[in-house]
C-alpha cells in the first residue's frame, strides 16, 4: 500500500477539533515543524482544528512548531514534561492567564506512559513522583518494599512525526537524536503521520535498519530540506510571518 501524500496540506487534513496530537521531537530534535505549520495554516484559513490536546516532551520556544501552534490559540492542554525549556514565553504566558492548561509528567513516566499506549498495556507502576503533588490522587502500591505510584497509558489519535527516510509503505529511520519520542509516539496513536528529508522506493531501506515498521504509519509526506527549531529561533523567525 502506498501511503506517499503529495502535500503537507493533505497530510494534516485528518486531524480534527478536541484530538489528542502527539508531536515528535526533543526540543528541535526530531520535531516536524513543517507538520506543525502546515496545521497552522489550516487553522488560520478555516479555524479549525482547535481544542487540542498536545502531547510533548516541551512546551515549545519562540514563535515556530509548537510555540507557534499554542500561540495560534489551538491547543487547550498540553502534556508534557518540560514546560519550562529554554524560550517557553508564549506557552508561560498562556498557561498564566489560565488559558491553557497543563499536565505535568516526568520525562521518563512520560516516555513509559507513551510506550505503554503502544504495547496496549493501559497501566504500570513507577517509583518515580512518590511523595510529591505529582503522586496526588494516584494509586499507590509497594513491591518489596518500595511504594510505586500507577501511571495511565497516553495515546493519541494522530501523532506527527520527523523522519530521515521513508519507503512508500511507511517504514521509517531516524537522523540521530530525532530517534526519540518519534517511535513511541507512532506505536501510540491511531494515525501517524510524517514528514521525512526522503522518500525512497520499496526495498531500499535496509529491514536491519528499520526502526518503525510500516505498519504503525499512515501517511508520509517528503520534505527534502526540513527546517530545525533551533535555527529558526537564532534567528528571531516567528510563523505565520518571517517563516515561508
Amino acid at each position: 500500500m502506498d501511503k506517499t501524500v503529495g502535500d503537507l496540506a493533505t497530510a494534516v487534513a485528518g486531524i480534527r477539533d478536541g484530538m489528542t496530537v502527539m508531536i515528535g521531537g526533543f526540543g528541535g530534535a526530531g520535531a516536524p515543524i513543517e507538520l506543525i505549520h502546515a496545521l497552522i495554516d489550516r487553522f488560520r484559513a478555516t479555524g479549525h482544528p482547535h481544542d487540542l490536546t498536545v502531547i510533548n516532551n516541551n512546551a515549545g520556544n519562540g514563535h515556530v512548531g509548537l510555540a507557534a501552534l499554542i500561540e495560534a490559540g489551538m491547543v487547550k492542554k498540553l502534556i508534557c514534561s518540560f514546560p519550562r525549556s529554554a524560550d517557553p514565553v508564549v506557552f508561560t504566558e498562556l498557561y498564566q492567564a489560565g488559558k491553557i492548561d497543563l499536565e505535568l509528567v516526568p520525562q521518563g513516566t512520560l516516555a513509559e506512559r507513551i510506550r505503554a499506549g503502544g504495547a496496549g498495556i493501559p497501566a504500570f507502576y513507577t517509583p518515580t513522583s512518590y511523595g510529591t503533588d505529582l503522586a496526588l490522587g494516584k494509586p499507590v502500591a509497594e513491591f518489596d518494599g518500595r511504594p510505586y505510584v500507577q501511571e495511565r497509558w497516553l495515546k493519541a489519535d494522530v501523532a506527527l512525526v520527523k523522519a530521515e527516510t521513508a519507503d512508500p509503505q511507511g517504514n521509517l529511520t531516524y537522523r540521530a537524536a530525532a530517534r526519540n519520542f518519534n517511535p513511541l509516539m507512532c506505536m501510540a496513536a491511531a494515525e501517524t503521520v510524517v514528514q521525512a528529508r526522503r522518500i525512497v522506493p520499496a526495498g531500499d531501506i535496509d529491514p536491519e535498519s528499520v526502526v518503525t515498521p510500516g505498519i504503525f504509519v499512515q501517511k508520509v509526506v517528503e520534505v527534502p530540506k526540513p527546517q530545525q527549531e533551533e535555527d529558526l529561533n537564532r534567528a528571531n523567525a516567528v510563523y505565520p510571518g518571517a517563516v515561508s
